[in-house]
C-alpha cells in the first residue's frame, strides 16, 4: 500500500502579518483563492486514496486543517504538541504508518510550495514510488533543476544516472553563498533540494533507528497505541517536547548509505516569503503582484501588494516594495529586506508579546 504524508506545521513568519500563530501560511487563501495545503492535497488526487493521505501539523492548527480538508478522515490529521523539525515529524508519521502496514511505501511532501503542471509532478511521484519499491534499500528524494544560483535553498550533489530521471546522490549541501551556488548551477551536477521524499516504511524506520535512536525509542509507544486502537495523543504530549530538534537532512539523509534522486521536471516555487508571489500570482502591467480587493496604484513598479479585507491600499511612487495589510497590522518594507522578517517579528514580540504574532 502507498501512503502520503504532508508536513504542514510551520508558522511562516516571513509571511507576517498575514501568517500568524493562529493562521499559518499554509491555510491562507492567497493563490487564486486557494490555500497551499489544499493545493498540496489536490496534487495527490489519483496517486493516493484520501484515506491514505495524512497531514502532520501543529496541534493548535488541527481543527482548522480538518475544516480545510473535509475529504480526509479526521484521524489522518496528526497534531504535533510543538515543532521538533522535520526528522521527528517524519519519525512520527513512520511509526503511525508502520502500525498500519509495515510493508507500505511512504511519500513525504511539503505544504508550502506551488508545483505546476500537476501532471509533471504526478509523473515524478509515481516514478519515485516505483523506484522505492524496486530499490527497497534506498531512500529517494526529489531534485529540482536549478534555474539560478539560489542561496536560500539546499542542494543535492548528484552522480551518475541509473535510470531515466533517476540518479545516485553523492551528498547534500546546505544553503551556500552566492559564489558556491553559482558553481553548483554551472556544473550541472547539483539540484535544488525539494524537501520531499519517498521510501519503504521499513527502510526509513531502520535508518531513523540507527541515526536518531532516542527519538525512535520514545516514539515506539505511539505505534503500539495505534496497533491497539488507543488514543496516542496523551503519550505524544509527554514525549514529543523532549525530542531532539533536528531536520531529516541532518539526521538521516546526509548519513544514509544509499540515496537516489528523482528529477522533478516541472516548476517548483517555494512560497516562503512575500517576493515569491511575483512568481505565483498574475502581475499587472507595472509588474506588481496584487492580492487585494481595493487598490489604486500609480507610478509604482514591481511591488507585492496584499490585503485581507476591503481596506483600500493606495500606492504612489514606490518600487520593489512589499505592502501587506491585515486587520491589526501593516507591513511596508523593501523586497530586498524580506528575508529579515523573522528578525522584525522577534522585535515585535519583544515589545508587544504575542499580541501580533
Amino acid at each position: 500500500m502507498r501512503y502520503a504524508v504532508i508536513m504542514a506545521g510551520g508558522a511562516g513568519k516571513r509571511l507576517w502579518p498575514l501568517s500568524r500563530n493562529a493562521s499559518p501560511k499554509q491555510l491562507l487563501n492567497m493563490i487564486e483563492g486557494q490555500n497551499l495545503l489544499y493545493m498540496a492535497v489536490q496534487r495527490l488526487e489519483g496517486l493516493f486514496e484520501p484515506h491514505n493521505i495524512f497531514v502532520i501539523t501543529s496541534a493548535e492548527y488541527g481543527e482548522q486543517v480538518k475544516q480545510a480538508l473535509p475529504n480526509l478522515p479526521a484521524e489522518n490529521i496528526i497534531g504535533e504538541p510543538e515543532g521538533r523539525d522535520t526528522a521527528n515529524a517524519i519519525a512520527l508519521g513512520v511509526e503511525i504508518l508502520a502500525a498500519r502496514d509495515a510493508d507500505s511505501t511512504m511519500a513525504v511532501f511539503t505544504a508550502d510550495h506551488v508545483i505546476r503542471p500537476v501532471e509533471g509532478f504526478q509523473q515524478a511521484v509515481a516514478m519515485a514510488c516505483d523506484a522505492a519499491e524496486k530499490h527497497a534499500d534506498a531512500l529517494l528524494t526529489f531534485g529540482v533543476n536549478p534555474t539560478w544560483p539560489h542561496t536560500g535553498l539546499g542542494y543535492i550533489h548528484c552522480g551518475p544516472t541509473l535510470e531515466p530521471r533517476i540518479r545516485a546522490v553523492l551528498g547534500f549541501k546546505e544553503k551556500p553563498d552566492h559564489q558556491a551556488a553559482r558553481r553548483y548551477v554551472e556544473s550541472g551536477k547539483y539540484f535544488w533540494n525539494s524537501g520531499m521524499f519517498v521510501w519503504k516504511v521499513a527502510t526509513i524506520r531502520e535508518a531513523l533507528t540507527k541515526h536518531l535512536p532516542e527519538s525512535m525509542a520514545k516514539l515506539a509507544p505511539i505505534a503500539q497505541a495505534v496497533k491497539a486502537g488507543k488514543d496516542y495523543q496523551p503519550l505524544l504530549a509527554d514525549v514529543y517536547p523532549t525530542l531532539q530538534k533536528i531536520s531529516i537532512d541532518y539526521a538521516v539523509m546526509e548519513k544514509a548509505s544509499k540515496v537516489l534522486m528523482v528529477e522533478l521536471q516541472c516548476e517548483w516555487l517555494d512560497v516562503g516569503s512575500w517576493p515569491a508571489l511575483d512568481s505565483v500570482c498574475p502581475l499587472d502591467e507595472a509588474g506588481n503582484a496584487v492580492v487585494a480587493r481595493n487598490t489604486v496604484v500609480l507610478d509604482s513598479f514591481r511591488n507585492v501588494i496584499v490585503s485581507q479585507d476591503d481596506h483600500l491600499l493606495a500606492v504612489l511612487g514606490m518600487d520593489d516594495c512589499i505592502i501587506v495589510h491585515s486587520a491589526d497590522a501593516t507591513l511596508v518594507c523593501a523586497k530586498s529586506d524580506s528575508q529579515r522578517l523573522k528578525e522584525l517579528v522577534a522585535l515585535i514580540e519583544q515589545k508587544y508579546k504575542n499580541r501580533y504574532s
